[in-house]
């Protein structure tokens, strides 16, 4: 019986691989889809990837995982810098909760340095593209590992 894990995007990561593809990439979102579902199979998760530009969706979401123990992978987009409703849907969390970026958000623009979520998240993992979305699924199976 694999685990369920949620990989929970904020703004715009839906659309990766037209997005400023030099800071994010040339993936698709549709392949960042299929990297997490195919991953998530070979540690034995069951990954539901999903991606919302709405904030209020995303807090849903988090309740939903706060409800029932479910671990987080999540990429908050924008809403990482100053959503502090997000932040406190986070903090709910049951189970463990990994905070994603794909570029490093330090080596850009001021404003990106601050995330309102690290303080709650269980880790961060940024600045590896996508590679960040399989370091984290690798953590959690870890994490979750008898």
């Amino acid at each position: 019986m694999s685990r369920r894990v949620l990989v929970l995007n904020g703004p715009n990561l839906g659309r990766l691989g037209s997005r400023e593809p030099d800071v994010y990439g040339a993936t698709s979102y549709a392949g960042l889809v299929e990297t997490c579902r195919a991953l998530g199979e070979q540690l034995g998760l069951d990954v539901e990837v999903r991606e919302t530009n709405d904030e209020a969706e995303l807090i849903r979401w988090l309740h939903e995982a706060a409800d029932g123990a479910i671990p987080v992978v999540l990429n908050p987009g924008a809403f990482t810098h100053y959503s502090y409703a997000m932040r406190d849907a986070a903090a709910q969390k049951t189970a463990p909760l990994i905070e994603v970026h794909i570029s490093n958000p330090y080596a850009r623009e001021t404003f990106r340095h601050t995330s309102v979520v690290a303080a709650v998240a269980t880790a961060t993992i940024a600045g590896f593209g996508l590679g960040s979305y399989r370091l984290a699924l690798r953590a959690l199976a870890d994490e979750l590992a008898p």
